[in-house]
């Protein structure tokens, strides 16, 4: 019975500090609690089985997890997790030379002070000069640098 609780620890251990490795990364508290895992494993082995016992559990599970990591690694893991692609356009890229100054349409969010505007039946990215507009509020478009608009509210 003994060596089933000294395996199921290890066991246990070794998968959470996996887990750790390979799903989140960064939280240290799943890497935690399996290395505590592991070392009440090992410390119930020496406990239950003896010097030799124990070592043996120790090196075995050093050895575990040494091949677990590397295989882990090896299989491309990170592959499936990992972002491959670039996002490398601008917002209203090739979209502002449609509109000139002056302009009209409704904002369609908050502009607090940038937000999304329907000027000429196209939904844009828009910015006013520091005032924050509500949404539904007609403006126009004072002036356009570089695919940036800026607009103000219609009084």
């Amino acid at each position: 019975m003994e060596w089933i609780m000294v395996a199921s620890l290890v066991l246990i251990g070794l998968t959470l500090i996996v887990v750790e490795i390979i799903f989140v990364p960064g939280t240290t508290l799943v890497g935690v609690v399996g290395f505590v895992f592991m070392l009440v494993g090992v410390g119930l082995s020496f406990r239950y089985f003896g010097n030799s016992g124990g070592w043996m559990t120790a090196g075995v599970s050093v050895l575990a997890a040494g091949l677990a990591l590397y295989f882990s690694f090896k299989a491309g893991v990170w592959e499936r997790f990992s972002l491959k692609t670039t996002i490398d356009s601008k917002v209203n890229e090739g979209l502002v030379e449609s509109i000139a100054a002056g302009t009209e349409g409704v904002a369609l969010s908050a502009l607090r002070p940038s937000g999304k505007a329907e000027l000429d039946e196209k939904t844009y990215e828009v910015r006013t000069m520091g005032n924050y507009l509500e949404a539904g509020t007609r403006i126009r478009v004072m002036q356009i640098l570089a695919n940036q608009i800026i607009v103000e509210p219609l009084t």
